[in-house]
């Protein structure tokens, strides 16, 4: 049997294809290279270029590469833009996602994972937040995200397909053994952009409000290793192999930093100074959101490796230094 990673060249997708061949598993990737890189993906692993809409293509696949598990990666991902181009995300992470769950239905698929957020929650009244609380996106990019959920729960009701959904809290660092990380051009993550002002890449960071009611006030986030994050996946998909119900659960480690700390850790990590610009907020972001892991800890037994920030750090740097080797050929 076989598991198919939708998004599999991207970031956290080739983590998790890195993973799941470390663990013998065999692996198909579906991916439109959009954003992903083709080099990112473990070479034990089958890349078939295509996008996780095509209905008629993923029956395809699911038949001829005994696919028995889904992970699902693919999608857009920048709360910003989808305040600009909310119909964009819509198809990329909506309506796409719906083929897909029909394609899963369709073949009698035996584990559906699904890559959700904690945008879903907007701001929360209750810190850290736990899976019950209510559900109250600010973004397109939440919405997205939370309708997908909304139709695996449904397909799941009618149809049976076992899920799990895992809401990621803010993934960094990049995989310890330096073989992938973060290589989206033009990315949006605060640690990848601070390890590229680091490393004279940029000019400058940017930080986007500093009069939220936080204590130095700038946004405060729980990050979570890429490593631990795929890991928690690796968990969820013997859960539901074995049987084990449906489950939604958030990924992080249940603390936070703001953005200025952050700042801080990637300039002691690396030794250098960089210059940072202070701009307004953004639409869409909240003042602090940190995850409660306390269910998929319960749950699935699952528990973190590299819960220690300036370890991201430094992953997220060697990987950047990598890359900037690799693009110079």
């Amino acid at each position: 049997m076989s598991v198919l990673v939708t998004g599999g060249a991207g970031y956290i997708g080739s983590h998790m294809v890195w993973h799941l061949c470390d663990a013998g598993e065999d692996v198909v990737v579906i991916d439109n290279l959009t954003t992903g890189f083709d080099w990112a993906i473990a070479p034990e692993a089958r890349l078939i270029q295509g996008d996780c809409g095509d209905l008629d293509l993923l029956r395809r696949v699911i038949e001829e590469s005994g696919v028995d598990a889904i992970i699902h990666f693919a999608g857009s991902i920048v709360v910003p833009e989808s305040v600009a181009d909310p119909l964009g995300y819509y198809l990329n992470n909506t309506v796409n996602s719906r083929a897909l769950i029909e394609a899963a239905v369709g073949t009698g698929i035996g584990a559906f994972i699904f890559s959700s957020t904690a945008a879903v929650y907007g701001t929360p009244e209750t810190y850290p937040v736990d899976e019950d609380v209510p559900l109250s996106p600010e973004s397109p990019y939440g919405r997205s995200k939370l309708m997908t959920e909304m139709m695996l729960a449904d397909a799941s009701a009618a149809h049976g397909l076992p899920y799990a959904a895992l809401r990621y809290f803010n993934v960094a660092g990049a995989d310890p053994a330096g073989r992938t990380g973060q290589s989206t051009k033009g990315a949006t993550h605060l640690i990848k952009v601070a390890c590229e002002a680091a490393l004279g890449k940029r000019d400058s960071l940017t930080v986007f409000g500093t009069d939220y009611p936080t204590p130095d006030g700038s946004g405060v986030r729980d990050y979570i290793h890429v490593t631990d994050l795929v890991a928690a996946h690796g968990e969820a998909l013997r859960h539901l192999r074995s049987g084990g119900g449906n489950l939604v659960a958030n990924c992080g480690y249940g603390h936070g930093f703001s953005v200025l700390e952050v700042v801080d850790a990637v300039k002691r990590v690396s030794g250098r100074d960089f210059a940072v610009e202070i701009g307004p907020r953004r639409p869409g972001d909240p003042a602090a959101i940190v995850a409660s892991p306390a269910r998929i800890i319960r749950e699935l037994g699952w528990k973190p490796q590299h819960d220690d920030l300036e370890g991201i750090v430094a992953n997220a740097l060697q990987w950047e230094e990598a890359l900037g080797r690799r693009n110079q050929r």
